[in-house]
Order: C-alpha cells, then sequence, then structure tokens
C-alpha cells in the first residue's frame, strides 16, 4: 500500500515536471518567433524619407497623424476611408511629448525608453 502511494506521488512530480518544461518551451519559442517577425517587418518598414511621428485618436476610427515625409512635416486626418491633408507643418512647432525636440524613431530604443519609466516610478 505504502508502495503504491509513493509510486502515485512520484508519477504526479512526473508529470508537472513535464508540463512545466512542455510551458517553457513554448514560451521560448513563441519569444524567438516574435523577435523574428518583428526583426522582418523593420526591414519591410523601414524607410529613410516617410516616417509616422505621431498619432491622435479623436474618434473610434479617426486619427490624427503627424508625418515627416523628406525634410518636411505635415498633418493628416485618417479615417476609415479616407486620408485628409490639414497642412504643412514648421520643423521648429514639432515637439517630442516629453518636450525634447524630435529625433529619427531609429535612435531611440525601448531600453532608453524602459529606463525612463523606471526612474519615474
Amino acid at each position: 500500500m505504502l508502495l503504491s502511494s509513493t509510486s502515485k506521488r512520484f508519477d504526479s512530480i512526473g508529470q508537472l515536471l513535464t508540463v512545466t518544461l512542455i510551458f517553457i518551451f513554448v514560451l521560448a519559442l513563441t519569444y524567438f518567433a516574435t523577435k523574428l517577425t518583428a526583426g522582418l517587418q523593420r526591414g519591410r518598414l523601414a524607410g529613410s524619407n516617410v516616417e509616422v511621428l505621431e498619432i491622435f485618436k479623436i474618434a473610434p476610427t479617426k486619427y490624427i497623424q503627424v508625418v515627416r515625409i523628406g525634410k518636411k512635416y505635415y498633418s493628416y486626418i485618417v479615417c476609415k476611408d479616407t486620408v485628409t491633408l490639414l497642412g504643412e507643418l514648421a520643423e521648429e512647432d514639432i515637439m517630442a511629448s516629453d518636450g525634447e525636440e524630435t529625433r529619427p524613431t531609429a535612435s531611440i530604443n525601448f531600453k532608453e525608453i524602459f529606463e525612463k519609466l523606471k526612474k519615474q516610478q
């Protein structure tokens, strides 16, 4: 009787370890698949002449976008079926959300943003 309950306990522990290892494997697989997809998207969408600087939602399907095209800045309203030019913006009018002048998105990385958030908290 004692031997039977001990073997059941080892079976349960074995099942728990197996499920845990499978979970870790799936989690790692998901992480690497996400990194691969992000790298492919970055390479496909990386353009040096067009850059969306800011998007502001004004309704469920309507947004205002500030876009840099070449060396000029424009504001657009993007709706479900249409895009309307609001006008051209002067470069000195463009400010980052923290009050600094804008810089290209390529020079901003997640680590810098994360460090700023850690310092705020």
